[in-house]
């Protein structure tokens, strides 16, 4: 069986922010996700982010930017034994009209495509109903946490449901490695 695992980036691994994750100084891992990755990996699973960045379309910060941001999370995960195989994004705005904004599935087509894959019963992970939709769309199995702005999309209730919610990704990967 393909042990592969996609994750959202802000509120999931690291902290989120309304103000959006402009700089390297700026993101900030949520206790035990690093962690929680490096034990995937250490498992045998293959783990790629699909995340929006539209902060990128909204001039907050450039390319290089997000790539110094990206170079961060490797090495510090990397420092823990872990490894995220391929970072996705999608650097348009909500008014952009691409189909790699997530509720759209671009972003996951985009993984299946490169890594040769389906993603049917591939666990995504997200904290956002977006996050979830689109993992729906190409028959991802969707799990929410709670962090970032996982407590809101919870609290909506809308679209949950037979979606698994944990308080966090440490919580998601000890059951998916249980």
């Amino acid at each position: 069986m393909l042990k592969l695992i996609v994750l959202d980036r802000d509120g999931v691994i690291n902290e989120d922010s309304d103000e959006y994750i402009k700089s390297p100084e700026e993101f900030i891992p949520i206790p035990g996700s690093l962690e929680a990755i490096a034990r995937l990996t250490q498992a045998g699973w293959r783990v790629v982010v699909a995340t929006n960045q539209s902060g990128v379309a909204r001039g907050y910060y450039d390319l290089a930017t997000l790539h110094r941001i990206h170079d961060k999370l490797h090495r510090e995960l990397a420092a823990l034994g872990g490894q995220i195989e391929a970072i996705f994004y999608c650097p348009h705005g909500p008014d952009d009209l691409c189909d790699c904004r997530k509720p759209k599935p671009g972003l996951f087509q985009d993984i299946a495509a490169r890594l040769q894959v389906s993603l049917h019963g591939v666990p995504a992970i997200g904290d956002s109903l977006r996050d979830l939709q689109a993992a729906q769309a190409v028959g991802a199995a969707p799990l929410l946490v709670l962090t970032g702005k996982g407590q809101r999309t919870h609290a909506r209730g809308q679209g949950l449901e037979g979606i698994p919610v944990y308080p966090d990704l440490a919580a998601a990967v000890d059951a998916l490695l249980d």
